[in-house]
């Protein structure tokens, strides 16, 4: 690829990085402040899944609408993908969430927001993963 189209693609490409970034914070913040209303009814396990949905609704309309210009292509296919490539990150999400509230923060020594304190990690963790999946796969 010649210097000059990279140059000029790498602007595009850092821009549409920085816009999934953006639209996974407010997608993260509706997932992690669902996640202590659903606390009130459910387990912290399910509370975090019920919250991870609320987080990928939210996530699913920015992106295709702001980050990758999905809103002409078909909705279908691409509810499906992005929820494949979602289950994936609810996994990294769930183990990293239940690992650092179960054993490691406790054994760090913090036992104050312990599950909120994991969660927020949790959430976190799946940030570059996600990105790419949506990008080679779900808005193609």
């Amino acid at each position: 690829m010649p210097a000059e189209r990279r140059l000029s693609a790498a602007p595009s490409e850092a821009r549409r990085f920085g816009l999934f970034v953006v639209a996974g914070g407010i997608a993260a913040a509706a997932n992690f402040g669902s996640r202590f209303g659903f606390s009130l009814w459910f387990s912290y396990p399910v509370a975090i899944v019920l919250a991870y949905l609320v987080g990928m609704t939210v996530a699913f309309l920015l992106m295709r609408q702001y980050v990758f210009e999905g809103g002409g292509k078909a909705l279908g296919p691409q509810v499906i993908k992005f929820t494949i490539v979602n289950a994936l990150a609810v996994l990294q999400t769930l183990v990293v969430s239940i690992a650092l509230a179960r054993w490691a923060l406790p054994a760090m020594g913090v036992v104050e927001h312990v599950e909120a304190i994991a969660h927020a990690a949790g959430v976190a963790v799946p940030v570059v993963t996600s990105y790419f999946g949506h990008k080679r796969a779900t808005f193609r």
